[in-house]
């Protein structure tokens, strides 16, 4: 194709996302024809308005492998567009060592966020040809004037150098009392890493000084010590272990934190998933007798405390069957997924641990594009263990959705990609899929399509490693929620709200949404709708999520915009219910009591709505048809699927707002006609789709054999690699 080519089919590419794509092409094509006119191409396109093409000619260089480009790459970390550093950084990860960079990419690292821990991913690749380098130059750093924030993360990247030299330094920080504790933590978790360092038992021993003293640094050198183990012999075992992770939720098994932060519908998922796995044990004949019992054990990883860590290790080591939960501690305070990227070495850590103390770890599923995964894939690579990959079009959905209505340019593509890192999201995608053993997706009207001009995946190739699986919901708790909202007192705190209404508020139905408070699920434009509408009039509305005493930056700027729109002081009287995040059986009551009412407090013939920009599936969208509710939902992706428009629901483009109150404004007329029905009739109907298609049982049903085949396959491979005979 050639290089100007390349350039020019990005130029010409009729949609953003296509032109990510066609960005792929200048980086092969730049890497086969390294030479003098290339470099000038590239030049040329660095100094261009186009965003993409300035970020794809950055990436090319990087594949060039030339001197010349290296040193233009170099040159690029001091470029006045932050966004240009910051793809600087990440593309050098793919070049030779530059000693010219080092400092730079330093510099990088001391700031933090997301260019920071592309600096040091960066800097770690680097750490094996050029490790003694690396250190010279961290502890050079680190006899500067940092804050004990920079300090720290120059601590922990110096961690990263597996060249013995670093081993001196990391032992000073660790055991000097007159240090930072954050600055000793990061060294005390690095000497865990140190397994092969000089002089070992000198190292357990001040580390159990440490842990002896107690309180924090304690429990750090108590992880440290676990690290240092070798790995315990896997017991032999029947059945399969299935691994799942989200690292940006606090899991349990009561749900009790379902909708705060990041506890949205993934963390009700696993849960149930993890329970309903162990029932779905039909395995077919004729694979390995090793796996023929299907899963017996789940492990569901999901962020927690330093000193809730030990505790699970041994709980995870002394498990042999059923749904066991560990916690990987990141060292922080509650943190969204789009701010944990600079956890990438904790979160690493803390899942290595508890794969290892699991013993034999067959699968590990990986679904989101998010730091827990990438760490994940790494943990995996390194320990053997296979993986399968949900796929799905994120960002992708929401570039384009952005796109075409104008949110997102090409001129300005690159101040929205520092904020979103919709490059390296989609980046990601590919990487997982791709390394995956097996790849799972969530049906969509047109997932061949979507699949491949979205994401770039062909579902024909090898469509023996690619199934489609929907996900589903757990109908019992839905019916018993059903079936409860006949008895007064079901659901005493929605009572009390909304007795806290005007009378004349008391008489009207209830709109429900469910969901994270996240600017991609449009909680406050559904909110703005609302009350600049008719609809206010109609229905009172009820926001059920987010962490309304400590909220997460994210959850403050949804609340910010939720203000703008009804100032807070006036949502009662305007009928605005801001409930909070709160338990899944609890919201399943609330649906109950949208559909049915509640005698002088709600009307029935409530609707649910989901205003998200996009929705890959929608659990709570299915369980809200499971309670019999009319619902409105995004036109694209997942819900087309399940959602009958204009009959159990309507279809809509949710980013714009007069579409979404049309589509409002017809569901509580078709839920009015509902209601009227003695019969229940769209409730029935509503109900049995989900309870044909879309149960968490079906979800594990489709999803074991999946897991076994991909452990059989595994199996096999090593037999191969080793000369057993099978």
């Amino acid at each position: 194709m050639g290089t100007q080519m390349a350039i020019d089919r990005i130029a010409q590419a009729p949609t953003i996302v296509s032109a990510l794509r066609a960005a792929e092409e200048l980086a092969v094509e730049a890497g086969r024809d390294p030479g003098v006119r290339t470099l000038r191409l590239l030049t040329a396109a660095l100094a261009g308005d186009d965003d993409i093409i300035v970020l794809a000619a950055v990436h090319a260089l990087a594949e060039m492998q030339d001197a010349d480009a290296g040193a233009l790459l170099c040159e690029l970390l001091r470029d006045p567009r932050p966004w240009v550093r910051e793809h600087a950084a990440w593309a050098l990860g793919q070049s030779m060592p530059q000693t010219h960079a080092i400092a730079s990419l330093i510099r990088l690292v001391s700031d933090g966020g997301f260019t920071g821990m592309l600096a040091q991913q960066t800097l770690e690749k680097w750490s094996s040809p050029a490790g003694e380098t690396l250190v010279v130059a961290l502890e050079a750093a680190l006899l500067g004037g940092w804050d004990v924030a920079a300090r720290t993360r120059l601590v922990e990247t110096l961690g990263l150098v597996r060249h013995p030299s670093a081993d001196a330094p990391l032992r000073r920080f660790a055991f000097d009392t007159a240090e930072s504790d954050g600055v000793r933590e990061a060294a005390i978790a690095a000497l865990g890493q140190r397994a092969d360092a000089h002089g070992q038992s000198e190292l357990e021993r001040q580390l159990d000084a440490l842990v002896d003293a107690g309180g924090r640094l304690g429990d750090v050198a108590r992880l440290a010590l676990i690290d240092l183990d070798p790995p315990p012999a896997a017991a032999p075992r029947e059945g399969l272990t299935v691994a799942q992770l989200f690292l940006h939720a606090d899991i349990d098994p009561s749900l009790s934190s379902a909708g705060a932060g990041d506890n949205g519908g993934i963390a009700t998922l696993l849960v149930r998933l993890g329970d309903a796995l162990l029932s779905a044990d039909d395995a077919p004949a004729g694979l390995d007798d090793l796996y023929g019992a299907g899963v017996t054990r789940v492990l569901t990883l999901s962020r927690g405390s330093v000193q809730a860590a030990g505790g699970d290790l041994l709980t995870v080591a002394g498990t042999a069957s059923g749904h066991v939960y560990g916690r990987v501690p990141l060292g922080t305070a509650s943190t969204g997924s789009a701010a944990a990227w600079p956890l990438r070495v904790a979160a690493r850590r803390g899942i290595r641990r508890l794969l290892r103390a699991a013993g034999r770890v067959d699968v590990l599923h990986l679904r989101m594009a998010d730091v827990g995964s990438l760490a994940a894939a790494d943990v995996a690579r390194e320990l053997g263990i296979p993986t399968v990959f949900t796929v799905a079009p994120d960002p992708h959905s929401v570039i384009a959705s952005m796109d075409r209505s104008g949110a997102l340019t090409r001129s300005g593509f690159g101040a929205v990609d520092q904020r979103e890192h919709f490059w390296f999201r989609t980046r990601l995608v590919q990487g997982l899929a791709a390394s995956a053993s097996h790849t799972v997706f969530f049906p969509r009207p047109e997932l061949a399509r979507d699949m491949r001009e979205l994401v770039g995946i062909e579902l024909d190739e090898h469509p023996d490693r690619r199934t489609v699986v929907a996900e589903g919901v757990d109908l019992e708790v839905i019916d018993r929620a059903v079936a409860a909202a006949a008895y007064p007192g079901a659901s005493p705190d929605l009572a009390e709200m909304l007795d806290a209404l005007p009378a004349e508020r008391r008489r009207l139905p209830l709109l429900l949404s469910v969901g994270r408070l996240h600017k991609v699920k449009g909680m406050a434009t559904l909110v703005a709708t609302w009350a600049g509408s008719a609809l206010s009039e109609r229905a009172n509305l009820l926001i059920v999520g987010g962490d309304l005493d400590s909220p997460s930056p994210d959850e403050r700027e949804q609340l910010d915009l939720i203000a703008q729109a009804v100032p807070e002081d006036a949502w009662s009287a305007r009928g605005l219910l801001i409930a909070g995040h709160r338990p899944n059986d609890v919201t399943a009551r609330w649906l109950a009591a949208a559909r049915l009412g509640m005698p002088g407090r709600a009307a029935p013939g409530g609707a649910y709505v989901c205003a998200s920009m996009k929705e890959e599936f929608g659990l709570a969208l299915l369980e809200a048809m499971a309670a019999g509710l009319v619902v409105v939902a995004p036109d694209g992706g997942g819900p087309a699927t399940y959602v009958l428009d204009g009959d159990t629901g309507f279809l809509t483009a949710t980013w714009d707002s007069a579409r979404l109150e049309e589509a409002v404004d017809a569901a509580l007329d078709r839920a009015a006609e509902a209601a009227a029905d003695s019969d229940g009739d769209l409730a029935r109907r509503a109900r049995r789709i989900v309870a044909d298609r879309f149960t968490i049982q079906a979800m594990a049903r489709a999803l074991a054999p999946v897991y076994r085949g991909v452990a059989a396959a595994e199996e096999e491979i090593v037999r191969a690699a080793t000369g057993i005979p099978a």
